[in-house]
């Protein structure tokens, strides 16, 4: 069973998807508020790519590694490239700018949540740091939230919070050794 969130009121309509075919479209209507819309089987409007293939596969040249957005009841799992410079996550909001959008209902996920700037090392290698956005709830690190001109440097599968969301770190050289 899959579920679709209503745009204009986030409650959530429930559906077999195993009945639908990849790229079909359905309309809905939501029983709550009576907004019509409609969804298109195996897409994501926000990243275009089928939702059964396998997110973790090689990104495309000129990224910088990813994160991973650990599946709970507000989204579903998610893998998000990470660029040169700053990469600021948050909350998904059409217009808003954020390069790292999570796609949640999560109401503790601010929109600009944190910031990950990755930059070359004078070694040659990457180097990924976090700092909060700043967040109403914090961006927490191995349990211990970051102050507010705080920042911490990650490695290859560091585990961050923010909000109720938990986040994976994959380095550029870290994913394709998996």
């Amino acid at each position: 069973m899959k579920r679709v969130r209503c745009p204009k009121c986030d409650n959530y309509i429930t559906f077999d998807e195993t009945r639908y075919t990849e790229g079909q479209s359905l309309y809905f209507s939501c029983p709550d508020c009576g907004k019509q819309f409609g969804i298109r089987i195996g897409v994501s409007k926000l990243h275009s790519r089928p939702q059964d293939a396998n997110p973790e596969e090689e990104l495309e040249e000129g990224h910088c590694g990813s994160i991973l957005v650990i599946e709970n009841v507000f989204h579903y799992k998610q893998v998000l490239p990470l660029r040169m410079g700053d990469n600021i996550i948050g909350r998904y909001m059409k217009g808003s700018g954020v390069q790292c959008a999570i796609e949640t209902n999560d109401p503790s996920v601010d929109l600009n949540h944190c910031v990950i700037t990755v930059s070359r090392e004078k070694k040659g290698g990457l180097k990924y740091v976090l700092r909060d956005g700043p967040s109403y709830t914090g961006t927490f690190v191995d349990n211990e939230i970051l102050g507010d001109r705080e920042r911490r440097v990650l490695e290859d599968g560091s585990l961050f919070t923010i909000g109720a969301t938990s986040v994976i770190l994959r380095t550029q050289g870290g994913e394709t050794e998996e």
